[in-house]
């Protein structure tokens, strides 16, 4: 049964150039920071960086992963505090993911919800800020 301080398996993701072309076509967002190094310069960016909603969609991946499927997932939510830099070779940028379950309730009609703090880094710093997701666990 899942109780508050369990841990969810990590999930460790490589992100490369490649990956921002199928996000950029999937999600529209052709923002040239995320391709162009020229334009994320001028823009005072260290490089290309990755969108900050697939650094999130990724993080939510851990949860639903762990959870089941994202039809669990009740609400989510993170503020984005450092941007993933993407670099322009074969090997990308490693995002790596954990999460811990933080609390656990029962709504009246008694599905139990799992409250999971998620962190992302990038290099060693965290870049989603109060990234937390709450899914349906099994009553068990």
């Amino acid at each position: 049964m899942t109780e508050a301080g369990d841990e969810l398996p990590p999930l460790s993701v490589r992100v490369t150039r490649a990956d921002l072309v199928r996000y950029a076509g999937a999600s529209g967002d052709f923002n040239p920071i995320h391709w162009s190094d020229r334009v994320a310069a001028s823009a005072g960016l260290p490089g290309v960086i990755a969108h900050g909603m697939l650094t999130m969609a990724l993080a939510g991946r851990l949860v639903t992963d762990w959870a089941g499927g994202p039809a669990a997932m009740r609400s989510y939510g993170v503020r984005f505090t450092r941007p993933v830099v993407v670099p322009d070779d074969d090997e990308g940028a490693l995002v790596e993911i954990s999460g811990k379950v933080t609390a656990v309730t029962e709504t009246d009609d008694g599905e139990r919800i799992a409250k999971v703090a998620i962190t992302a880094a990038f290099e060693g710093k965290t870049v989603l800020g109060r990234a937390v997701a709450e899914v349906a666990v099994p009553s068990e």
